[in-house]
């Protein structure tokens, strides 16, 4: 499928949008569960304590905390300035270098590990595949996860048709799509797929705040995103009147481990 040059320009906003709102983006987004970590592990065959793990595409360092709790030893790697600038601050003793997924600055066979947290879409699986697959140390692990709304839960679902018409698109399908096709289309990484689910109760600002931060609001207009997020806090406190929100997510986990050494 080819990619029009309106496509790519908007694909580079949205991948930019971020950093102006590092730190709505850090306070707001959600974390990920314990299990998530728990079937990485039992995955690779390995222990997140001691393991060298690349966090590309890391942000504000939502994923690196919870790798850095596991024992991990961590560099990041994230292209934004602003969300690294963030990242600094609330991780103030961690590496965290410039770059992206496409070119890692990364020295060959220097990780057991390198993790995608919501940023391998970032990414061009014809360049990021073999550029993870030069820095991972021989049988070391890929591993790429979504935190993915539940969209069996009716006002999760309903709020998700809801965001489809207001930005033209079907967004279940957009997260069926997260498979090892699509990840890597090349087919050289084998994956393995697990789904997490989990969730959180959060004051309704928090869970507005929180859609806000996502780059297909950050790209439209100040106006038009404030008419639709008021009119999601209609529909939530319908749901919730005392204003805490039961968000419920399905983490998707892509894991796949490269050659071992010959």
């Amino acid at each position: 499928m080819t990619t029009s040059r309106a496509d790519q320009v908007s694909h580079t906003a949205r991948a930019q949008s971020f950093n102006a709102v590092a730190a709505q983006y850090a306070d707001h987004r959600p974390t990920y569960p314990p299990a998530l970590f728990d079937a990485i592990e039992e995955l690779t065959g390995r222990p997140l304590t001691g393991s060298r793990v690349a966090d590309v595409g890391a942000g504000t360092g939502v994923a690196t905390a919870r790798l850095l709790e596991r024992g991990a030893h961590v560099v990041a790697v994230e292209p934004g300035e602003g969300m690294a600038a963030e990242f600094r601050r609330r991780l103030p003793g961690t590496p965290v270098v410039r770059g992206d997924g496409n070119a890692l600055p990364l020295a060959a066979g220097s990780a057991d590990l390198i993790t995608y947290a919501q940023s391998w879409h970032w990414t061009d699986p014809a360049r990021s595949v073999p550029e993870a697959l030069r820095v991972l140390r021989p049988g070391g692990a890929l591993a790429l996860w979504w935190n993915t709304s539940a969209l069996d839960v009716p006002w999760i679902a309903e709020a998700s048709a809801r965001a489809g018409r207001h930005f033209g698109r079907d967004f279940s399908r957009e997260q069926n799509d997260l498979d090892a096709t699509t990840a890597d289309p090349s087919g050289r990484l084998d994956f393995a797929r697990r789904t997490v689910r989990w969730s959180r109760r959060v004051p309704i600002d928090t869970h507005l705040a929180n859609l806000g931060s996502h780059s297909l609001f950050l790209v439209q207009s100040p106006d038009r995103t404030a008419a639709h997020l008021a009119e999601e806090r209609r529909h939530v406190l319908d749901v919730f009147p005392d204003g805490i929100v039961e968000e419920t997510y399905d983490v998707v986990l892509l894991l796949a481990s490269a050659p071992p050494a010959a």
